[in-house]
């Protein structure tokens, strides 16, 4: 056994990953980085953790959020920064409620005031850790490493004490304020909700919209004769709460007759009359200015009761009033609209709200009494057709929100009495702070979230539920003062015995949770009184709207100010933080408006906060997108088109419902498609999305403890899966057996079986990756089994070969690093080993500068071009040197080359692949060197480019070579050209002299790549290929516009050659057209195509042409026969799994010509192959196997020489 351990070849990622997590733990890596970290005094780099709720399972989205979430701080603790991370839990809100409400089989506040708010609340902190294992398992699982054991938790008393706190300093200043006010109401769960959580919940519907008839009274003027304003709504529901009709007072109106209805004239906007009246005849008798219309009477549709207060029933002017849809006139309902509400108050129509907090009819409303709002809607319509009153209806889609927490559930306008914070009056401050933020993507700073600060409404603050953090409000019930306490002990100091009856209960069950008494209902209990005030403080009902639990995040988790006041100054503001793009309404707003408004400057120099006035709470912010389906839609829990993380990280199970083929009613459909034995028919979905279109895929079906083994996927197109699931309960993944594989499983349709593909799951390493490497993270990312897989093999598969590769024939020639004390002077190594050396070097300063910027998707390319020059360039260049006899200089020096390569970048990718990164360290670093190295790559310094490996220069020629080599493989895969089969000679055209002189000394390795026996590197081209050139219209219009006739006939009379050379040597070429311009092109904006001459195939790139000559003669034809030889030797070996270094006797049959080719190039066959002999024979043995060569059927024995 050598230096190194031999590397698992089974690509089994999670089970090295499982081996590199039980290392960490023992040796407690995480904590050493932070001991490390702050033992060397690095600079603090803070961290926020956005809190998840854990009573909910950990979705595809969550890895994205906490691969990004980790990367940075992993990348700063190597760079030498102490960063420590804080766990949370977000515990609090609907979420929980409506989870415990589904537990207990109720829905609504009036069931959860019947069923106990006690026992209720009790439920909540139970369920709000119901997942917590999941969560901690999958953090694990992706290497996010984070302090859990300290996690901060939004339901604990320390962190309600900070958010009372905050909410004290807000009602010092009077910005906390109880008002009516029009607020988004879900009816079903009887509470407000705030504007970002009503951003989480729109949706495409379909709503009935009406044209309604408004007669205007007729007493008065004669002119109001037969006078009737339309008015258009999508929400019929408000039309019995109508108070009036608001105009805008600059807008023209058409009074509008219609043919059909003689004497009654219409009142629309003039803009709105031939959207509004269509192909009926109609004329426009008048028309009028708004405000000539504002203070004129109608009969309301509906008055079941007059307000207490106020003259209703009028045209007033409102400034919201616009022409783009409808009839230019807006229906007042006060009690339903926000602009409803300001323009009634304002005009002194009064109020009325015929719909109770529940969303029902109150009996007032007689005809719609008990129905809920969606219900009344048709029943409203056709009352009102009925009536004469409906002008026109229609089915309209649009955007409309649903409760993000039950999103079956419509959201409403509803006046209400709720408490606020004037997040409004600090618009201009928000905004201040907001462009002091640094964003990724930046158009987030003026766009989504600008635009929502820009459009800032006061908070809707308040929530009548249960399962939150009170607000800590007291009012006295005679005199009316407030006071806000900012503690427990605060409260205590009011009075003392508070908490005797919580501790009382408490003491009598001591399964009651300690952080029950500062929520509901314990906390309603506590009142006091003051000394010389009449009456009792008693605490408002309401808890808080969640987010601002969130919000207060940099100053909570620290239980900021009653405690870790040094712990929130130094974590103040934070370095970083991420979340998905949803979270500008949420999580970005929520902290940001709490800082902003809590921490002005006076707060900020009571408490000695460091920084600037702004950014804060957060310097910067990577917004991420969303984790998509193969076709691009979201993933969501209720769409089911998601790929489960365990199944990319863990193993591929997954549980289908069985449909048994043979069943009467599935076996005419099926009737094409009936899977027979030693198959399984699968949804095209699953077989897409659980990567089974690979060749030679074989899976299993478990049930029961019973399993069929070796199957083949079956594809059903998407018509039958939709009949299969017939079967079972879930159409996305049913496994369609026949009746005999169902019955040997013991199986039924409906049965929910397990599925399994024995093919090891990718793993932690590949998930991360998949999301660093597929696409900028704000962007929307598709994602599937099949492209974590195809990441993974892109990247980390193609490094563990390198791997694999290195540790074989190190351990096979004794290669020890620990023994390489002096290492060859870079001047005496081969240019090879320079080149890469100096790739090296150069991948490491762009991906720091990567990163420094934030660029995370620049510096993962930048780190999968180096593996594929590492694998597809250096190492199989440098193969022969790894295989030669003895320890020559030169193989040494290899060696330790592809060492350096491989311990450094694995330093270089731990922030990214920490698992992978960890395997490269511990084998290649730690085990040759033990204590001289870092115990872990995460305790060891980001590497740094040295200058003195740096040479652009040999980097340039060697990416000119690589290119050339492309083209020529391209040229060869177009003529149908072998890589086997060598050719005479290529020509290389480059018309760069100072690059076709670099090239000089890589002409070899071009000829070697491309299997040619010559390369000859000439200026130009054309003597072997003729050239044509053509504009490209799509490019070329807008830039040249009415001048393109003329430009194309310059194109086309213009020398070609001339062109592309001009195009080459500088970026462009220039033509003069008949009008007597010149006009510069582009390559994007011209296409030359070039023809080769017979005997020759060509191709051309943008900085050469590269010729082949095609004719292949019986020479080169016996050597290809050769080298196709040799690559059945090899396969034959791999499959007999043979060491590498095991010398084998080779025996085959062959015709005269495959004979003639083995006489040839014996020598070159046996060094190849380790062959000690090679015979051909008539009959090679028994154990000879079958295979074909250029159409010939060979037998081939190998025997291992023992």
């Amino acid at each position: 056994m050598g230096v190194f351990e031999p590397v698992d070849t089974t690509y089994d990622f999670p089970a090295l990953e499982e081996k590199v997590l039980a290392f960490w733990k023992r040796e407690r890596i995480f904590e050493k980085s932070l001991e490390q970290g702050r033992a060397r005094g690095g600079q603090r780099f803070v961290f926020y953790e956005g809190p998840p709720t854990a009573n909910g399972m950990p979705h595809n989205g969550h890895v994205l959020t906490r691969a990004i979430k980790d990367l940075f701080p992993r990348y700063r603790t190597m760079c030498g920064d102490f960063v420590p991370r804080k766990a949370g839990w977000d515990t609090h809100g609907l979420p929980v409620e409506i989870e415990v409400e589904k537990e207990l089989g109720i829905r609504g506040r009036e069931a959860i005031l019947e069923y106990g708010v006690e026992p209720f609340t009790r439920r909540c902190i139970e369920n709000v850790f119901r997942y917590t294992s999941e969560w901690e398992r999958l953090t694990e699982r992706i290497a996010f490493w984070i302090d859990l054991p300290q996690a901060y938790v939004t339901y604990h008393t320390p962190y309600i004490e900070s958010v009372w706190w905050a909410l004290s300093r807000l009602f010092s200043k009077g910005l906390l304020y109880r008002g009516h006010k029009v607020v988004w109401w879900w009816t079903k769960g009887g509470t407000a909700l705030s504007a970002g959580e009503v951003g989480e919940g729109y949706k495409k519907v379909n709503d009935p919209a009406a044209t309604v008839r408004f007669p205007a009274v007729t007493e008065g003027p004669a002119e109001k004769d037969g006078l009737v304003f339309l008015a258009w709504t999508t929400t019929p529901w408000t039309l019995p709460s109508n108070l009036g009709l608001a105009v805008g007072a600059e807008i023209e109106y058409a009074l509008v007759e219609l043919d059909e209805e003689p004497g009654t004239r219409y009142v629309v906007a003039a803009e709105s009359v031939a959207r509004i009246f269509g192909k009926r005849a109609h004329r426009v008798v008048e028309q009028r200015r708004g405000a000539e219309l504002v203070g004129l009477r109608y009969t309301p549709p509906y008055a079941f009761e007059k307000p207490a207060a106020g003259d209703p029933w009028r045209v007033v002017a409102g400034d919201f009033v616009t022409t783009g849809t409808g009839t230019g006139i807006v229906h007042l309902a006060p009690g339903f609209g926000e602009d409803d509400y300001r323009t009634a108050k304002d005009a002194g129509l009064g109020f009325v709200q015929h719909l109770t907090p529940s969303g029902v009819f109150p009996p007032v409303a007689k005809p719609f009494a008990g129905l809920g709002f969606k219900e009344a809607d048709p029943q409203i319509l056709k009352d009102l057709e009925q009536r004469g009153l409906l002008f026109a209806r229609e089915i309209i889609a649009h955007d409309y929100p649903f409760c993000p927490r039950a999103d079956k559930d419509p959201l409403i306008q509803y006046a209400r009495e709720s408490w606020f914070i004037r997040t409004r009056q600090f618009k201009e401050e928000l905004v201040a702070n907001n462009r002091a933020i640094e964003w990724f993507p930046e158009h987030i700073k003026e766009g989504r979230f600008g635009d929502f600060l820009a459009n800032n409404v006061d908070w809707a603050l308040s929530r009548e539920r249960f399962w939150g953090t009170p607000l800590n409000i007291w009012v006295n019930d005679v005199t009316g003062a407030m006071d806000c306490p900012t503690s427990v002990a605060e409260i205590l100091q009011r009075n003392p015995q508070a908490f005797d009856k919580f501790e009382a209960a408490r003491a009598a069950d001591p399964a009651l949770n300690e952080h029950l008494k500062v929520h509901k209902p314990w906390i309603d209990e506590i009142t006091w009184t003051k000394s010389g005030e009449a009456g009792t403080y008693r605490r408002v009902p309401e808890v808080i709207d969640c987010w601002f639990d969130s919000g207060c995040v940099p100053f909570a988790q620290f239980g900021f100010p009653h405690s870790g006041v040094e712990a929130f100054r130094e974590a103040f503001p934070a370095d970083f933080i991420s979340e998905a793009v949803d979270q500008t309404r949420g999580w970005f707003y929520s902290m940001l408006a709490v800082s902003t408004l809590v921490f002005d400057q006076e707060t900020r120099e009571r408490y000695g906060l460091r920084g600037e006035s702004y950014p804060h709470p957060y310097k910067r912010c990577i917004v991420l997108g969303h984790v998509c389906d193969r076709d691009g839609i979201k993933e969501s829990k209720s769409k089911k088109n998601y790929t489960p993380p365990s199944v990319i990280l863990s193993a591929v199970r997954m549980p289908m419902t069985v449909v048994v083929a043979g069943d009467a009613r599935f076996q005419e459909l099926l009737a094409k498609k009936v899977p027979q034995r030693g198959q399984l028919g699968l949804t095209r979905d699953d077989l897409e999305g659980l990567d089974l279109q690979r060749k030679d895929c074989r899976v299993q079906l478990e049930l029961g403890g019973k399993v069929l083994r070796e199957l083949q996927p079956l594809d059903l197109d998407k018509a039958e899966r939709w009949v299969a699931a017939g079967g079972g309960n879930d159409h996305r993944h049913v496994a369609v057996l026949s009746s005999e594989q169902a019955a040997e499983l013991g199986a039924k349709s409906g049965d929910v079986a397990t599925f399994v593909d024995p093919t090891p799951a990718p793993g932690g390493d590949a998930f991360r990756w998949f999301f660093y490497a597929s696409n900028p993270p704000w962007n929307n990312t598709r994602h599937s089994l099949a492209g974590v897989r195809q990441a993974q093999k892109d990247f980390l598969i193609t490094l563990q070969n390198v791997y694999s590769f290195f540790v074989i024939y190190a351990n096979i020639d004794g290669y020890d690093p620990a023994r390489r004390s002096a290492l060859d002077p870079l001047a005496e190594r081969s240019e090879m080993d320079r080149w890469i050396l100096s790739e090296l070097h150069l991948t490491v300063r762009d991906v720091r500068a990567h990163m420094d910027g934030w660029r995370l998707y620049e510096a993962a390319q930048r780190l999968g071009r180096f593996v594929d020059s590492l694998s597809n360039w250096y190492v199989r260049r440098s193969r022969a040197r790894f295989w030669s006899e003895g320890q020559s200089a030169d193989k040494l020096a290899a060696f330790d080359t592809l060492h350096t390569c491989l311990v450094s970048f694995a330093r270089a990718i731990a922030p990214f692949t920490p698992f992978f990164a960890e395997e490269l360290h511990q084998n290649l670093l730690v085990r040759p060197l033990g204590q001289r190295a870092p115990a872990s790559v995460h305790l060891a310094s980001y590497p740094e480019a040295d200058a003195r490996f740096i040479d652009e220069g040999l980097s340039r020629r060697m990416a000119a070579a690589r290119e050339i080599v492309s083209l020529g493989l391209s040229v060869r895969s177009d003529a149908r050209l072998k890589v086997r089969q060598p050719l005479r000679s290529a020509r290389v055209a480059v018309a760069d002299a100072e690059l076709r002189s670099a090239l000089a000394g890589l002409t070899g390795v071009i000829a070697d790549e491309l299997n040619v026996k010559l390369v000859d590197l000439v200026a130009d081209a054309s003597t072997w290929v003729s050239y044509t050139c053509k504009p490209n219209f799509k490019a070329l219009g807008p830039k040249v516009g009415k001048l393109m006739p003329l430009v194309k006939d310059a194109v086309l009379k213009a020398d070609p050659a001339r062109l592309r050379e001009e195009l080459q040597l500088r970026g462009a070429c220039e033509i003069a057209v008949a009008s007597g311009e010149r006009v510069e092109l582009t390559p994007a904006e011209i296409e030359v195509a070039l023809e080769a001459k017979p005997g020759f195939a060509a191709a051309s790139g943008a900085q050469s042409v590269v010729l082949l000559e095609t004719e292949v003669d019986e020479t080169l034809f016996g050597e290809m026969l050769a080298r196709e030889l040799v690559n059945r030797i090899q396969g034959v070996r791999k499959d007999l799994k043979l060491d590498y270094v095991a010398r084998i006797d080779v025996a085959l049959s062959a015709s005269e010509k495959l004979a003639g080719a083995v006489e040839a190039h014996r020598e070159l066959i046996a060094a190849e192959t380790l062959a000690r002999s090679l015979r051909v024979l008539a009959n090679p043995g028994a154990s000879a196997r079958e295979v074909a060569i250029e159409g010939e059927s060979v037998l081939l024995a190998v025997e291992v020489v023992s």
